[in-house]
C-alpha cells in the first residue's frame, strides 16, 4: 500500500499538533493506556501513536472522537448548544449560492 504524503501549513500543522497534544495529556490524566483508548475510539494502537504524534494522515473522525472521549472540549461540551450551533450553520449555508461561478474575463484589447 502506497502511503500518501499530506503537507500542512504552518498554523495548520500547529494546530494538529496541539489538538494532539491535548488529546495525549487527557488520555494520561484518565489514566489510559493507548491500547484502552484504541479499544474506546475503535482504532487501532498504531493509529492512536498516530494521533499521539499529530499525523494529518489520520481521519478527522478519529481525533474528535478520541478528543470527546479523553475530555477534550470541541467547540462546546453542551449537546444542544452544538445542534444550535449547527442549525444556525446550516442556514448561514442556505442564503449562500450552492456553487461558485467564475465570471469569465474578456480578453483584454489591447490592439491599439
Amino acid at each position: 500500500m502506497k502511503t500518501r504524503h499530506v503537507t500542512l501549513c504552518p498554523q495548520a500543522s500547529l494546530s494538529l499538533r496541539l489538538f494532539a497534544g491535548l488529546i495525549e495529556e487527557g488520555r494520561l490524566r484518565k489514566g489510559w493506556t493507548r491500547d484502552e483508548l484504541a479499544e474506546r475510539v475503535g482504532v487501532g494502537v498504531v493509529t492512536i501513536r498516530q494521533v499521539a504524534k499529530g499525523s494529518p494522515r489520520v481521519a478527522i473522525g478519529t481525533y474528535f472522537e478520541a478528543a470527546a472521549l479523553v475530555g477534550v472540549s470541541l467547540f462546546t461540551d453542551s449537546v444542544d448548544t452544538l445542534r444550535r450551533e449547527h442549525a444556525t450553520q446550516l442556514e448561514r449555508l442556505t442564503l449562500l449560492p450552492k456553487r461558485v461561478n467564475r465570471q469569465q474575463q474578456e480578453p483584454i484589447d489591447d490592439d491599439f
